[in-house]
Formats: structure tokens, sequence, C-alpha cells
């Protein structure tokens, strides 16, 4: 069982006949489990429930999404729909829009949206209404855990006021924990399953009953003493990212005017067996965590009366990395005597990362826009991403070989997806920006590195 920190102020529980029941049924999969959100995150996990050999409920808002998973039609490139199919078969999950149907579920774990308002400050909408949704339904004895990412501090200050409305105490007469996700979209290697999971709870109880449930699905549990402290790991984790990908691209302009190559610097200290990581540059900060997790933490400090410097000069610096891919680009048109303005400018993946198709945050879609707004033709190429829109620019993805027949000025390489053919690129295209370090291996006075 997990030590709390915190048992003295929330009290400890002595173990009850419905406790060890709960328990029971956890460690025996006999009661059901539900997940609120059906997304990248709460999808796998409710499948993960479901292969272990759980009852499960997914509750989502959008009633499309739950068609589809019920017709085994999985639109998360993490879950196969073919496993999806399984699982729905055997009739061990079942999605719905009902969220009375709360009362039929044991345990729920709530994996919504947190992103930011336009003022870079938390949005918590999402967390909001799913909490309201389970205080409607809240039965004695259940187990709530939030995943989604947070301040620390949300799921006690925000989240359980609103379930204790019910009459019921957290930690007594229902269960609260936090666990924060840890999910990468499309790593082949780390799961669900195999990821370490961070757990705090409400109280040295909930801790316990949250650490019985997961340590069914997953291969190792880190329990800590409070609901903040797993909180903080989240953020500390991708704040860590940041600030360090920040330094990286800093480091990468200073590169530039220095005339060194910032790869090759990045390859050659990471030969260095001991204290030192290597991070690496890019055209900006993309996905669901990173660029917007270090404004939940900075935001958290100024309520306390602390100024974060440090990390906002870093999010500071990868905000203004597509403005300088921008700048290179123009650079590398000026070298044959073009302007941005009418040049035809093709962007190869406009996804975060490689080989995946979400495009949240991406920085690709910033360097669109600019570019759009500056006059430039702008068209793309990304077999995970066959349109995007947004604003009055709204395009559709073509096929690399029809872009060159149709002819482009530069090639801007955004995010390296393994489909494509650099060699070809290089072969094809009059210009090149490798934002990407995707032409580490081939040489010209075409090609413009970052």
């Amino acid at each position: 069982m997990a030590k709390s920190t915190r048992s003295a102020r929330t009290g400890r529980q002595q173990a009850s006949p419905a406790l060890d029941e709960l328990i029971q049924g956890l460690k025996q999969h006999t009661v059901k489990v539900g997940v609120v959100g059906l997304g990248y995150v709460g999808l796998p996990l409710v499948v993960e429930f479901a292969k272990a050999g759980f009852s499960t409920l997914g509750f989502d808002v959008d009633s499309s999404k739950v068609e589809r998973i019920n017709n085994g039609d999985s639109y998360i490139p993490d879950v196969p729909s073919d496993q999806l199919q399984e699982v729905i078969s055997s009739g061990r999950l079942e999605a719905t829009v009902d969220f009375s149907r709360l009362t039929e579920v044991a345990s729920v774990n709530i994996c919504v949206p947190t992103p930011l308002r336009k003022t870079k400050d938390p949005d918590l909408t999402f967390v909001v209404a799913a909490t309201e949704a389970i205080a409607k339904h809240l039965q004695e004895g259940q187990l709530v855990i939030l995943e989604s990412t947070t301040y620390p501090g949300t799921t006690e200050e925000v989240v359980q006021p609103m379930l204790e409305r019910s009459g019921f105490r957290a930690g007594h007469n229902f269960y609260l924990a936090f666990s924060p996700e840890r999910v990468d979209p499309g790593n082949p290697t780390w799961k669900t399953a195999n990821i370490p999971k961070v757990v705090g709870g409400v109280g040295e109880t909930s801790t316990q009953v949250a650490t019985a449930l997961y340590e069914q699905i997953v291969d190792s549990v880190v329990p800590v003493s409070s609901t903040q402290v797993a909180e903080m790991v989240k953020l500390l984790e991708n704040t860590f990212r940041a600030v360090n990908i920040g330094l990286v691209n800093e480091l990468a302009l200073m590169c530039h005017n220095l005339n060194v190559n910032v790869w090759e610097v990045i390859d050659a200290a990471k030969t260095k067996p001991f204290g030192f990581m290597p991070f690496y540059p890019g055209p900006g900060l993309g996905g669901h965590c990173i660029p917007v997790d270090p404004f939940y933490l900075s935001w958290k400090a100024r309520q306390s009366g602390f100024e974060s410097r440090f990390i906002e000069l870093a999010g500071h610096v990868n905000a203004g990395m597509p403005r300088y891919v921008i700048e290179r680009t123009t650079e590398a048109l000026n070298s044959v005597g073009k302007a941005v303005r009418n040049a035809r400018v093709h962007l190869f993946g406009v996804a975060y990362k490689p080989d995946v198709s979400d495009i949240r945050e991406s920085p690709a879609l910033d360097i669109m826009k600019l570019l759009h707004r500056g006059g430039a033709i702008v068209s793309y190429s990304d077999p995970y991403v066959p349109s995007f829109k947004e604003g009055d620019l709204a395009l559709e993805s073509v096929v690399p070989e029809v872009a060159f027949e149709g002819g482009i000025d530069c090639a801007l390489v955004t995010t390296s997806h393994k489909a494509f053919d650099y060699a070809e690129i290089a072969r094809k295209a009059p210009l090149v920006v490798d934002t990407r370090n995707a032409f580490r291996d081939i040489s010209g006075d075409h090609i413009f590195r970052l």
C-alpha cells in the first residue's frame, strides 16, 4: 500500500468490508469500469481494461465516436480496429453518450482535453463538464481518477469540491486520485500497458484503490504521496522537454550566425556517456502536451506569486521558431532572386511529429498561415493528413509527384515522415529548406538547413 504524507490531514480510513470488496472486485475483474473521454488517451485505456477481462463502459459526448466504437471502427491509430472489434464482439466494451449509466461502474477515469485559452491560461472546461456529469451520478464507494494533464491542485481544488456536493467525502465515502496520462501517440514501443503509471490519491486509501485498479493493466504502478505530486510529475516531464528544446532552438539560431552545423554539434556531444541528453531543434513545438503544459505550470506559479522566468523564456524561443523558418525560407528564395510573394512553397509534412496524423499545435500550421499571409502560394504533402482548414486557408494534401509536376519554387520539410523520399525531393526541388535534418546525408548548395 502506498504511503501518504497527507494521511494525517484526511484521516486514515480503516479497511471496511465494502472497501475490501471493491479491491477484490478490481483484482478479480468482476466489477465494471468506466472511462470518460474516448480520444487518444481514453480509448486505448478503456480497451486495455477490456482486454484484461473487465466489463467496460466508455463515455463520450460525441455520438459519432460512440457509433464508430460500437461498430468496431477505430479512429485512433494506436488502437487497431481488429483489436477494438474483438472487445466489442466479446461484450467487454460498450460506448455510450448516456452519462446516467455512470451508476453502473465501480471506477471512472476522466480522460478529457485540457487546452489553453487564447490568453494562455488553463482551460478546464472539459474537466469541469466531465466532473459535473460524474457528480450527478456519484455512487458511494466509487473510484474517480483524473488523468487529464493539469496544474497542481486541480484534483483537490476543482474536482473534489464538485464531487463532495453529493454529501460524500473523498477518501471515505468515495475514492479520488490523479494519475497523469503519459501517452506518446504513434510510439511503437511504449504503450498504455508498459508505461509506468504514477498515482496519487486524496488520502492513503484512495491511492491504494487506484493502485489496485491500474495494477490490473500496467506493468508498473508508482504511488506518490498526494494528488499534487502526481499532477506536478507530468508538468515536470513535459516542461523539462520544452525547456531543453528551447535551449537547442536558440543554439540553432546561434550556430547559424556562426556558420556551425548545429546537428553535427549535437551528434558529437551525445557521444559523451554521461551528463548529456540530446535534444534537437525544429520549426517549433507541437502536439497535445509539450506546447501546452509549461503554461499550466507557469500560470499556477503566478497564482502563488512566483515568476517562472526560465520556463517562460523557453516558451518565447519556441514560439518564435515558425517565424525563423519563414526567415530561412525567405533567404532561400532570395538566393535565386525570388520573393515570398507568389512563390510556390510546398510543405512536406504538417503533422506535429513523424508518422502520425495529429496536427494539434503543429508548427507547420503556423508556418503555412505565415506564408499565406505573406502572399506565397502554399501547398503540402502529408500521407497522414488528407486535408487542412483554418480560417481562409483550406488545402488538400497532394502526392509529391503531382506537386513536382505542377512546379514548386521551394520544398519546405516541416515533418520528417518516413514515407518521403528525401533523395528525390533534393533532386527535384530547386530549393529545399530542411527544419528536421532530414537531408543529413545529402549535400547541395540548394539545401538550406535550420
